[in-house]
């Protein structure tokens, strides 16, 4: 990702080794902890093809794989126009690819229907989820499906809207009939990163028209390989920052717009909601000064599955490493801090620089060890 520090060894001192920290708990889970109000951070999916579509598994498969990586929900978003495998699956009935990954699921992941609305610019792609029956959806008039969708109480969002093939410039850009969308409020969200790629520019897009900002993984082949699962890459997914585990809650929350997309190890979202996920993860600990001194030693420690690389700001100093510090999942970090820091005055202000806050920005924020 551009503008973003990676790949930064981490010496620790006191002989902690961040390597069996990590082991003890699997890292592909993406198991996080509640934010400081109680709110749940789900991770979902809403955007996933088999091969009810231009996929290359049966539905069951990406109900297994969103099983293995802790996904709450994960939705089923066939194209309703495009299916390149009819000659040897043949399925007039559209939903069907949802009955079969429901029935597997059980309880383990809530699976969400839905429908990939796939036309030419404009208004190109669009995901239509939470909706109760996508054959309603095959109709010649994309404002007729995209107003249908609406009517079954649908979540929809525009997918890649950057997408090269569609807009060559890799520049996304809204034309007139999104934005009567978007004014009717029949458009809800917009997808940031879609897969390998994200966009500055769709982001803007949803900044600057209160739209629900995603991340998707737009899976068509299998999650291990096309995101290197086995050397710590993750699908790109949306947090939801819900009240409950529920499918209202999910949908509520998507429409309230209060979402994270999580891309590359990268948070990408608004301020506040951003900084509630980063709360909920991170925690600072003060410990002992140093061999008599007035270096004090601090933990940082990692209660979600994010990878945080974190830059401390000036004038503050760390006195056993530079001012980049890499917080591994489920881990901890130990750090000495200079300059007289007792555990009373303790806080530290950081620039979280795996996020994005709008193009070009990241989020600050000062930890403080919590009370008692």
């Amino acid at each position: 990702m551009r503008g973003l520090a990676a790949g930064i060894l981490v010496w620790v001192a006191f002989g902690w080794s961040a390597g069996a920290h990590e082991a003890a708990r699997n890292p592909r889970l993406m198991d996080f902890p509640a934010t400081a109000s109680g709110g749940l951070i789900l991770p979902v999916d809403l955007h996933t093809h088999s091969v009810f579509s231009d996929g290359s598994v049966w539905p069951d498969i990406r109900v297994q794989e969103a099983k293995r990586d802790g996904l709450t929900a994960m939705a089923v978003t066939e194209h309703i126009e495009y299916q390149p495998h009819a000659a040897d699956i043949p399925h007039p009935d559209r939903n069907r690819s949802f009955k079969l990954a429901s029935d597997v699921a059980k309880s383990d992941v809530l699976i969400i229907a839905g429908a990939e609305i796939t036309r030419d610019m404009p208004p190109g792609h669009i995901n239509a989820v939470f909706i109760t029956d996508a054959n309603a959806l095959k109709v010649d008039n994309v404002e007729v499906a995209i107003r249908t969708a609406n009517a079954q109480g649908g979540f929809l969002f525009w997918n890649h809207p950057y997408w090269h093939r569609q807009s060559p410039d890799g520049i996304a850009r809204l034309n007139p009939l999104q934005e009567r969308l978007i004014a009717a409020r029949l458009l809800h969200g917009v997808e940031v990163a879609n897969g390998e790629d994200y966009s500055e520019s769709a982001l803007r897009i949803a900044l600057d028209n209160n739209l629900a900002i995603l991340g998707t993984s737009d899976i068509h082949g299998l999650i291990d390989w096309d995101f290197d699962v086995a050397n710590g890459g993750h699908r790109a997914v949306t947090l939801v920052l819900a009240p409950t585990r529920t499918p209202a809650a999910i949908r509520d929350t998507l429409r309230a717009g209060r979402t994270v997309a999580w891309f590359k190890q990268t948070l990408i979202g608004r301020p506040a909601h951003v900084e509630e996920v980063v709360r909920a993860s991170l925690s600072l600990e003060a410990g002992d000064v140093v061999e008599k001194s007035r270096v004090l030693a601090i933990k940082l420690k990692n209660a979600s599955p994010v990878r945080y690389t974190l830059r401390l700001k000036a004038p503050q100093a760390f006195y056993n490493m530079g001012d980049v510090v890499v917080v591994p999942p489920y881990g901890e970090v130990a750090l000495q801090v200079t300059g007289g820091v007792t555990p009373q005055t303790l806080q530290l202000d950081f620039e979280v620089l795996n996020s994005i806050t709008a193009p070009k920005q990241t989020l600050s924020l000062t930890l403080k060890p919590k009370a008692g």
